[in-house]
């Protein structure tokens, strides 16, 4: 699978994990210069608390393109260490 978002590849693996139509791709598959943390998060009731990325590209900023959960709840330990995408960034 592929992440690509302005023209560019910002994350690549052939072992991502499907939770929810989102594929979660491993932390060390993304292509750090592109990424920067952010100070936003979001509870989700069974997977736990969000934190988000946000995406540099070229000079074009992609704010909270990407979120991942550092401490998920048990039901949902199979996406810790991994990222997934949306706001414009396409996954194929």
């Amino acid at each position: 699978m592929r992440a690509t978002w302005n023209g560019k590849v910002v994350a690549e693996s052939d072992d991502t994990v499907v939770v929810e139509n989102n594929h979660y791709f491993p932390r060390d598959s993304l292509v750090e210069q592109y990424f920067e943390p952010s100070a936003t998060t979001t509870r989700c009731i069974w997977k736990g608390r969000a934190k988000y990325l946000t995406l540099r590209v070229d000079g074009q900023t992609n704010l909270d393109a990407a979120w991942y959960y550092d401490k998920p709840s048990l039901a949902a330990t199979k996406i810790k260490d991994r990222v997934a995408f949306w706001r414009g960034v396409e996954v194929s």
